[in-house]
């Protein structure tokens, strides 16, 4: 009876131990399979944060996913705003790229330590030598010129020349520009700081406010409407939205295009040449889909894509195979400014501290 009873014990330890073992296979399997799963699901996607806003955006990625089977999750928001959540984020972030319109917030991101960097021929050999970050941490992936467009009507184009010009008496009441707290004026601002120093540019910030024909509102596109208007003759202002009036459908912005004249700055001899600032991609520090995220990189620079974007958006391209487009091209060529575009970064908070001293609201 003793013996019996020793046996089933030992019995139901054996059988205990058996369904241990099997729950513990089961377990695994479904860890795996779990795993298999999230592994699949990431190698089909790719994830954005970005600060672009324009409507070829949205036809480049959408020809990706149909070319790649590759879906690609968008996130926007302003630049600053990527770059906390990216920070707060940490290891845990599902963020494969982060896009900005500006060199120097992709460079405040690369000292954060928020981004890797690129290594890859094919985006390398997509990418014009001039436009690459010497340092390796992001890709621009087109560029647009900060330019001077003039009335038509008013102003003989041989009267301008620079930036500096424009604090001439002659131009006093007829200069229109947008808010100090603008990306694009403060990336300007920093490559003025980092060409010619603090002040220089000091000088030139305060002596333009003198000039200005009202206090600055709206975008880019509103100080060319206001020329049309007759309430400036001068606007600062991105190239692309000249493109953009020029190509749109309501004849209110056709009629602004057409009623300004394109001029690019600082071309003569020994002058640095017209500031130009990229839209631009970086690698995070913590992709999750790292292979797509540069598969993305790569089509994005590629021909066709660049094709896409000057044709629609009427940006610059960065890949030396792809023209501009017809419109820009009608604007002729010019001399770009070489500066590193880090630098843009680098001058930033002197440029804002500038900018707050100048009264440029």
């Amino acid at each position: 009876m003793f013996a019996n009873k020793k046996m089933k014990i030992t019995l139901h330890r054996n059988i205990t131990f058996l369904l241990a073992q099997r729950t513990i296979l089961i377990i695994f399997a479904l860890l795996t399979l779990s795993s298999c799963i999230s592994e699949q699901k990431n190698s089909n996607e790719v994830n954005l944060y970005s600060q672009r806003h324009y409507t070829v955006d949205e036809m480049q990625y959408e020809a990706f996913e149909q070319e790649t089977g590759i879906k690609v999750n968008v996130i926007k928001a302003n630049a600053d705003e990527l770059i906390e959540r990216l920070k707060n984020e940490g290891s845990n972030s599902p963020a494969d790229l982060f896009i900005s319109v500006d060199a120097g917030k992709l460079q405040k991101a690369s000292e954060l330590g928020l981004l890797q960097k690129i290594s890859n021929s094919k985006i390398n050999s997509n990418i014009s030598d001039d436009l690459k970050d010497v340092n390796g941490f992001w890709v621009p992936i087109t560029y647009r010129a900060r330019i001077l467009v003039y009335s038509k009507d008013r102003v003989n184009a041989q009267q301008l020349s620079t930036y500096s010009s424009l604090t001439d008496e002659k131009w006093k009441n007829k200069i229109l520009v947008r808010s100090s707290s603008n990306a694009y004026n403060q990336a300007l601002l920093s490559s003025i700081v980092a060409n010619k120093g603090v002040e220089s540019a000091t000088n030139w910030a305060s002596s333009l406010v003198e000039n200005f024909a009202r206090d600055p509102k709206g975008n880019d596109r509103d100080q060319v409407k206001a020329i049309a208007a007759g309430q400036g003759d001068i606007a600062i202002v991105n190239s692309y939205y000249i493109g953009l009036l020029l190509s749109s459908e309501k004849e209110e912005e056709l009629k602004a295009g057409k009623s300004v004249g394109v001029f690019f700055p600082n071309q003569a001899e020994g002058e640095s040449g017209t500031h130009i600032n990229i839209s631009g991609i970086g690698l995070a520090k913590n992709s999750p889909n790292k292979e797509n995220a540069l598969k993305l990189i790569e089509y994005l620079t590629d021909v066709p894509a660049q094709r896409r974007y000057v044709n629609t958006s009427f940006e610059y391209p960065v890949n030396p195979n792809v023209k501009p487009s017809d419109i820009v091209s009608n604007w002729g060529g010019f001399k770009r400014d070489t500066l590193d575009l880090n630098q843009l970064g680098v001058f930033r908070k002197k440029a804002i501290e500038i900018f707050d001293t100048s009264a440029w609201k």
